[in-house]
């Protein structure tokens, strides 16, 4: 972790934890590192995420708990690019993202990608899932 420059930082609006529990459980060697809460008498919402940091596979996220109303959300502009090893891989990390999200490219055969899929999450967070060939 203290050698990651560069974090990939989450806004959520309320979520934050869920969506990391979520992320975690999807893929191996994830963990939620910390979470700092908004307390009491604080500008967010009591218990809500404050700042929290969580790894995928090794790689290090930041996220928060907006307690700002904002005009914009998360965009498939940005999307978090998987590379999956197996079948049952891409199969259950594509299932477990999509479910209560909006699937923007369903698991298939690509020119790029002999299975590829793209996704928005629950919260908004766009994901595309490749299989690598090994």
């Amino acid at each position: 972790m203290e050698n990651q420059k560069i974090y990939t930082f989450l806004m959520f609006t309320g979520n934050a934890e869920a969506a990391m529990k979520l992320y975690t459980s999807c893929f191996d060697q994830s963990e939620i590192i910390n979470i700092t809460r908004y307390g009491a008498d604080e500008a967010g919402k009591e218990g809500t995420v404050f700042q929290a940091m969580f790894s995928l596979h090794g790689q290090v996220f930041m996220c928060i708990d907006s307690y700002v109303e904002h005009v914009f959300t998360f965009t498939p502009a940005i999307s978090l690019y998987v590379k999956c090893y197996t079948e049952d891989e891409i199969d259950r990390v594509f299932k477990s993202l999509s479910q209560d999200g909006k699937v923007l490219m369903p698991l298939a055969a690509y020119p790029f990608s002999e299975k590829f899929g793209w996704l928005e999450d629950k919260y908004g967070v766009s994901w595309q899932l490749t299989l690598e060939k090994s």
